[in-house]
């Protein structure tokens, strides 16, 4: 069977979009010199992040999916499939944080951020739903950041056939009480831990890809990885930018993981209940 060589970016972004494309090229130019053929990129690379999650500041350049810097994009990935994070314009005149999946033929598809942590909600609409799709390099799903924490969010993509998961983020070190060595903080933790838990738990390839560096008041973990079907890490990039390379035949690491314990087929979602609505913050508290 085939191997696959995937890779996942950990790489500061911000709002000067001609900056953000002359990253984006460098990087998808060394990728495609090391036989790279799937690249994640970070959540809002074109174009940057929130300036904070607590309140309003500068927001990023709003861009449309048919409009000329997601073509640009495409150009740039040419026999390469890239996804990369922006700020879209909807038809509805909201913004919303997504997520393009391009090669030089143009998008294969898009995603809108399902799950808004703390304030987001307030700079960006919601969307409603995670679909998989074929791409040239396999069966592909996208996340982005705080879906990662939602087991529902990759299990749904697993179902309907997703054999890697691509999830970009801005995920941030703690704001609140950050640990002096950025390897040992909490956030650090929590985001290695879902993107293992959610490979493991779906028997599937995932790339988490993240900012790096520092924008606004926040800072980021990097920490971009790749992660097999049997949640182990197989390349990172740790605290620093840098790009996590690992090749994979998909196929046999999906077979393999679920010939003896299929996490998919062995499900009994009669026993599970109706899923209720979400629970009051000062419930969970």
């Amino acid at each position: 069977m085939a191997k696959l060589r995937m890779a996942a970016v950990a790489a500061p972004f911000g709002r000067d979009l001609e900056e953000d494309f002359a990253r984006v090229s460098t990087i998808v130019a060394d990728a495609r010199a090391a036989g790279v053929r799937l690249l994640a990129l970070p959540e809002a690379c074109l174009g940057g992040y929130l300036e904070s999650l607590t309140g309003p500041g500068e927001p990023p350049p709003a861009l449309r999916p048919d409009g000329p810097e997601i073509a640009r994009l495409a150009k740039i990935a040419g026999d390469m499939v890239v996804v990369a994070g922006y700020c879209e314009q909807g038809d509805d005149g909201r913004l919303y944080n997504s997520a393009a999946c391009v090669t030089g033929d143009g998008v294969l598809a898009g995603y809108r951020k399902v799950h808004q942590p703390l304030g987001e909600g307030l700079s960006f609409g919601r969307g409603d739903r995670f679909a998989a799709f074929d791409s040239p390099v396999g069966r592909l799903g996208m996340q982005i950041c705080y879906d990662k924490a939602f087991p529902e969010a990759a299990r749904a993509l697993a179902l309907d056939g997703a054999e890697i998961v691509v999830s970009i983020s801005a995920w941030p070190l703690s704001a609140t009480d950050p640990h002096p060595d950025p390897a040992q903080d909490r956030w650090t933790r929590r985001f290695d831990l879902f993107d293992r838990a959610r490979a493991l738990e779906n028997q599937i390839v995932w790339l988490a890809a993240n900012q790096s560096g520092t924008f606004g008041r926040l800072r980021f973990v990097a920490n971009a990885k790749v992660v097999d079907a049997g949640g182990e890490i197989v390349a990172a990039t740790g605290q620093a930018a840098g790009t996590a390379v690992a090749e994979i035949d998909v196929a046999a690491a999906l077979e393999e993981a679920r010939r003896s314990m299929g996490h998919l087929s062995n499900r009994r979602p009669e026993a599970y209940g109706a899923a209720g609505p979400p629970m009051p913050v000062a419930a969970v508290a």
